[in-house]
């Protein structure tokens, strides 16, 4: 279908566009950026028309920490579902991790994931492939296998690796090849607690995971990168001590990457109330002062993107004492918001807030998508991954209009009374559009 999507105000991150124009879209690319009084292509007649007046057209976000549940977890979320909560959020790529049941250990199973999920014709799903078989830290997977499935990295998910040998002999693999792997820093037996360390989880009497469960990982994983010169993305840095020592490995050359999670960026210990579960998420809710230098990071660029970490938890295992219920909250439909609602109270423009929900986290995947060149950006002849979004509304989460199968975040407003700014008013993918407020 040919689309014109009229009077919108276009900023494209990657190229530093930021104009008032229309956006044509034709055989699911963008075949032209026009300025009033420019003329269309020869030949280009609309079939439909979205009228952007007042919105910002922007790429497509993407989103580098997504759970959709499916297989395994179908009680949780389904890809119908969480796919579906996606594009109302404005996110047209995705990556997933490999802790499904069963794990995504073998090519057939990433294949059929796949296939399902490019059935539905709505986001772009990246799996990433188990780093070790089962995600039981013993034997590699066969990556180069995983990779011709359809795997852009590999990853334990949150099984944090008890064998240092293990680690070593994954990373060689994988710069033998040029893969990335994708960690979340957690040191085994000091990141069992269910809250940070401090005033607060003592208090309430609740086991504590040190800032150094985060540190010790991160020195482990740099040492390890130096000597076998692997990439590694490294998943919801947490906290202030992380953050700089991401800074230092970025200043020394290494080949690191490294994202924030919502959460993470807008909540702190305190946001965990009366033990209340929907603010029991992984990695750990910390201190102010690590909410405030990570903050500060994503602005300066010593982390690169912004995730929703989106966990969809059924009734049932949120429905528990604090330390039992299940971790994870619902963040698809919140990530474009809570990036905005950051960059108005840390002062960050709207070009750098967009950057981190699309040509940041595009240049993550860049080695791993070769076939998706212009993923996160939006100029003549890049797929048309595109969201339409009105800046000036503000809105209150209500949980049961989300339309992921996982109800419980921090965010709703009953729980902080907090309003978010913006609401995606249409959003494309491969030129269809797949969400239409």
């Amino acid at each position: 279908m040919n689309i014109l999507i009229q009077h919108g105000r276009v900023i494209d991150p990657a190229s530093g566009l930021d104009q008032t124009a229309d956006v044509a879209v034709a055989g699911g690319r963008i075949v032209a950026i026009v300025q009033a009084g420019e003329s269309l292509p020869e030949g280009f007649s609309p079939e439909q028309r979205i009228d952007a007046t007042g919105c910002i057209v922007a790429p497509g976000l993407v989103d580098l920490q997504v759970r959709l549940r499916e297989p395994g977890y179908e009680h949780e979320g389904m890809l119908d579902s969480e796919l579906n909560a996606a594009v109302a959020g404005g996110v047209t790529s995705l990556v997933c991790p490999p802790d499904t049941d069963p794990v995504l250990d073998e090519p057939g199973l990433v294949e059929m994931l796949r296939f399902r999920a490019d059935k539905l014709h709505r986001a772009r799903v990246f799996p990433l492939g188990a780093l070790t078989r089962g995600l039981q830290g013993e034997v590699l997977t066969e990556m180069v296998e995983l990779t011709q499935a359809g795997c852009v990295g590999f990853s334990q998910a949150e099984v944090a690796l008890a064998n240092t040998q293990v680690l070593q002999r994954a990373l060689q693999y994988a710069a033998t090849y040029g893969y990335t792997v994708w960690l979340r820093p957690q040191e085994l037996h000091l990141g069992k607690g269910v809250a940070a360390s401090g005033a607060l989880a003592t208090r309430l009497g609740l086991s504590g995971v040190p800032v150094a469960a985060e540190t010790i990982a991160l020195h482990t994983i740099f040492a390890l990168m130096r000597a076998t010169k692997a990439r590694v993305h490294l998943c919801r840095i947490s906290s202030a001590e992380g953050v700089e020592l991401v800074r230092a490995a970025k200043a020394e050359g290494l080949a690191v990457s490294a994202d924030v999670s919502i959460n993470s960026l807008h909540l702190t210990d305190h946001d965990v109330g009366y033990f209340d579960s929907r603010a029991r998420v992984t990695p750990v809710l910390r201190q102010q002062r690590d909410r405030d230098a990570l903050r500060a990071a994503l602005a300066d660029g010593t982390l690169d993107a912004l995730v929703s970490d989106h966990t969809p938890v059924d009734v049932d295992a949120k429905a528990l004492p604090f330390a039992e219920a299940e971790p994870g909250a619902t963040g698809l439909e919140l990530l474009l918001s809570l990036a905005l609602k950051w960059a108005q109270g840390s002062g960050v423009s709207l070009l750098r807030a967009l950057d981190v929900l699309t040509a940041q986290p595009a240049r993550v995947l860049a080695h791993s998508v070769s076939d998706h060149p212009s993923l996160g950006q939006l100029h003549v002849g890049a797929v048309a991954d595109v969201v339409v979004f009105d800046p000036e509304v503000h809105w209150q989460v209500t949980p049961n209009a989300l339309r992921s199968q996982g109800k419980h975040t921090p965010f709703a407003f009953d729980m902080n009374g907090m309003a978010l700014p913006a609401r995606v008013k249409a959003t494309l993918v491969d030129g269809r559009i797949a969400y239409q407020a």
